[in-house]
């Protein structure tokens, strides 16, 4: 057992049951109450000169740091101080028993906390937090029982050759740990940069979407590197890796490779947009969000498609919105051969007119579809200024009111025999 563990642990049995253990107990009390009330002082202090003088990302980057490590650091400080003070009277052993959970209390809530920033919710990032809380105290545990160092000794005793290179099990897992923790600090730089490049309103939506990606992937590529030179491995090694996946490349993953070119040949020509309304193939909505590989494109009835970036490149895409921002509308119905098909058709255009969303200009317009079998078919078609709010609630006001108007003037529906888009 490391010689400083094993005094703390001696200090603790033999002041368990004397006064020096009641006074360390009490002045962990005490230093969590000031810590408690200082928090909240100086939480409340921030979050007003952060909303005076800052963007809401920053108040959420702020509050969000205070409230997960101040506690703990601030006890830390003043545990640590009253260890030293004491140390010169009496056996501190609880106290820094304190010190070392207090610090790894303030290790778990900064590393969730920048994890939630980085990333968004997700069904995997409550275990990924559990994981990390675990091993946190997994080795602060292993740390004060004494068997850490005999953990590290076995697993440096499992040794194995990479071709002419002699390493050891415990080698691999800091080598593993060091990219995971370079990576991890260079998405933080990353989504830092990220935020304040979106806010850039003088930059296009589109250019900034390219710039966000590139950055985020530099940083990742810097990050391997740097990790790799940390661990002494051969950075020339990339190349042989790098020869390997341009041949993967070139023989099994031409489609990816072709979507993520694609996106960013999209983005950056300005042919689309998040918040345009365009039709490819059968489907026509609204972009929702534009990735590297695929566009999402959310339907006038709320459902959402994936389409791969390819398929905008090589197939014809209708960009109903490339001048003008705004979406169509069409209800299909039916009435019988008998019924005033001029009214029918006026009536449909004046109960469009009235619904706030409708645009006037261009104005609703009631179209003839075919003499079926059952009775004439009729088409609606309106303009709405917000596609994005989707069509489903307009439809059904629409359909309301006009079957509304035709019962007022006894015209009568029959049975559609072609299908609404």
């Amino acid at each position: 057992m490391n010689p400083e563990i094993q005094t703390i642990w001696q200090e603790v049995l033999v002041d368990i049951s004397t006064p020096a253990a009641l006074w360390q107990i009490t002045i962990i009390i005490v230093a969590a109450a000031i810590a408690w009330i200082i928090n909240g002082a100086l939480r409340a202090y921030v979050l007003k000169r952060v909303q005076e003088n800052r963007t809401p990302e920053d108040i959420k980057l702020a509050i969000g740091s205070i409230n997960r490590a101040l506690f703990p650091l601030s006890m830390l400080l003043f545990v640590w101080v009253a260890k030293l003070i004491l140390a010169d009277w009496q056996h501190v052993g609880i106290l820094a028993l304190a010190c070392r959970l207090l610090l790894a209390m303030a290790v778990i809530r900064l590393t969730v906390y920048a994890i939630r920033y980085i990333y968004s919710s997700g069904g995997w990032l409550k275990p990924l937090e559990s994981v990390i809380s675990w091993g946190v105290w997994s080795l602060l545990a292993l740390h004060l029982t004494g068997y850490l160092p005999r953990i590290t000794q076995a697993l440096e005793d499992v040794q194995f050759s990479i071709g002419k290179n002699h390493v050891n099990l415990l080698l691999v897992m800091q080598a593993v740990l060091t990219v995971v923790l370079t990576l991890f600090a260079a998405l933080w730089l990353s989504r830092l940069l990220e935020n304040k490049l979106m806010r850039a309103e003088q930059v296009g939506m589109n250019m900034r979407v390219v710039m966000v990606k590139l950055i985020r992937i530099f940083f990742m590529f810097v990050a391997i590197l740097i990790a790799l030179s940390a661990v002494g491995l051969d950075i020339t090694l990339l190349s042989v890796f790098g020869g390997a996946l341009g041949v993967g490349l070139g023989l099994g993953l031409q489609k990816i490779a072709s979507n993520y070119v694609s996106g960013f040949i999209i983005l950056l020509d300005k042919s689309m947009n998040i918040g345009d309304i365009i039709s490819v193939d059968k489907h026509y909505g609204v972009i929702q969000d534009m990735r590297s590989r695929y566009m999402v494109l959310t339907k006038l009835d709320g459902t959402s498609v994936i389409i791969p970036n390819e398929t905008l490149i090589t197939t014809a895409v209708v960009n109903h919105s490339l001048t003008e921002h705004r979406g169509r509308v069409q209800i299909l119905m039916a009435i019988n051969h008998n019924s005033d098909l001029a009214l029918a058709m006026q009536l449909m255009q004046e109960v469009a007119s009235q619904q706030a969303r409708v645009l006037q200009s261009p104005a609703p317009e009631a179209h003839i579809k075919g003499f079926g079998e059952h009775g004439v078919e009729l088409a609606l078609v309106v303009w709405v200024g917000d596609p994005e709010r989707g069509a489903a609630m307009l439809q059904s006001t629409l359909y309301l009111e006009i079957w509304k108007a035709f019962r007022q003037h006894k015209i009568t529906f029959s049975k559609l025999e072609s299908k609404a888009e």
